[in-house]
């Protein structure tokens, strides 16, 4: 089915299965795929199942589902072991769902051969007797485990939305309405149940310079999202006191020491000099910034990079580059360019790419078609910090 949860094609075991045509099925919402007869609570329960396979982009097993299935001598009792399977299509996002339902009926009945054997009537009694005790028992396992995995799910989603609430307030911003030439976009990660502990930050250094800064927390939920917020607010009172990337990230340094999550931290901090035309950069082990040419050029800002916070000691370098007006800065967390198996110069061509397309974006815009561009406008496996200022 797609991810509508429209079918789009069944299989002859699953025709055999449901007393349907192909035809019949091709085009129903899976919910109408059922006879009448079906079983409202299995229905509900592959909906679910269905729904998060969607928002999760990972395979759902559900507990054994029982299904009432029209037979030769009328409405016989089915149980079904069902999995949800996504396949997602080029872009990264779900195309389709394979939905997989496999019988044990007889595992769940004892079989029918021991049920129905030539024993005297005493024995079939027994082994009639075992098969209901045994469905029975099965089918209040199956409830009560799918009972705590909805708590377990539920307690999880309500850990990640504090996570997330607690992210997006610590990403306030107030001095990105100096600067309405800089755009920032902050996206949460679209699998799993935790947000991550990237950030961005945006500081005016009057009189004609301002701060740019992204980084990125290892780790995930409520710990990296506080941790991310001290990092930060630590970050903007460096840079705000000494003016230059390269000593505020020392002091950064010297303060993730005192916090074991901030350990392997990576940021990279940009100061603008809007006077002179220069930005002057550092990096602590961040993938580099990407100073975007009005000509559809590009320079990746990587000559002062050093490892993480919590790997090295102080001094750390900074390095200078020079820009034109019309050019644009662009600085992001890994998220926005890194895919699984795919090397990161790639993800690297994809975003110089999209820049490059639209050059003549203002950064708003920019922002968005970049996001758009690379795959993930609605999020990615990874949470994604973006910051583009056009000079």
């Amino acid at each position: 089915m797609g991810p509508d949860l429209v079918i789009a094609d069944v299989d002859r075991a699953f025709v055999d299965a449901t007393g349907r045509t192909r035809e019949e099925l091709v085009g129903l919402h899976v919910r109408r795929a059922f006879p009448r007869e079906a079983d409202d609570e299995g229905m509900r329960n592959l909906e679910e199942s269905l729904n998060r396979v969607l928002a999760t982009g990972e395979p759902d097993t559900m507990p054994l589902q029982k299904h009432l299935i029209p037979g030769p001598e009328g409405v016989e009792e089915r149980w079904w072991a069902p999995v949800n399977v996504p396949v997602p299509g080029a872009d990264g996002r779900i195309a389709w769902i394979v939905h997989q339902a496999e019988d044990v009926t007889p595992y769940v009945t004892s079989g029918p051969s021991a049920v129905r054997g030539d024993r005297p009537g005493v024995w079939r009694g027994a082994h009639l007797e075992t098969a209901q005790t045994l469905e029975a028992k099965l089918y209040a396992r199956a409830r009560e485990l799918q009972r705590l995995n909805t708590e377990l799910r539920r307690a999880h989603a309500r850990e990640r939305q504090v996570a997330l609430t607690l992210q997006r307030a610590m990403l306030t911003t107030p001095d990105l309405d100096l600067h309405g030439e800089v755009a920032v976009r902050y996206l949460p990660a679209t699998r799993g149940l935790s947000v991550g502990g990237d950030w961005y930050d945006v500081v005016d250094l009057p009189p004609d310079r301002f701060a740019l800064a992204v980084g990125d927390v290892v780790g995930h939920g409520l710990e990296a999202a506080a941790a991310m917020g001290m990092l930060r607010s630590a970050l903007s009172a460096a840079v705000r006191a000494v003016g230059r990337p390269a000593p505020a990230l020392e002091v950064l340094g010297l303060y993730a020491g005192s916090l074991e999550a901030a350990l392997n931290t990576t940021v990279v901090q940009a100061v603008v000099d809007t006077g002179n035309q220069v930005i002057t950069y550092s990096s602590a082990g961040h993938p580099p910034p990407v100073l975007a040419r009005a000509d559809g050029r590009h320079d990746l800002l990587d000559k002062a990079t050093d490892p993480p916070l919590g790997v090295q000691a102080v001094p750390r370098p900074q390095a200078n580059a020079s820009y034109e007006p019309g050019d644009t800065l662009v600085l992001y967390t890994d998220g926005l360019i890194e895919r699984h198996g795919e090397d990161i110069d790639v993800g690297l061509g994809r975003l110089t790419g999209a820049l490059a397309d639209a050059a003549r974006y203002d950064a708003a815009r920019l922002a968005d078609t970049v996001l758009a561009r690379l795959g993930v406008a609605a999020g990615g496996p990874d949470d994604i910090g973006l910051v583009i200022a056009r000079l």
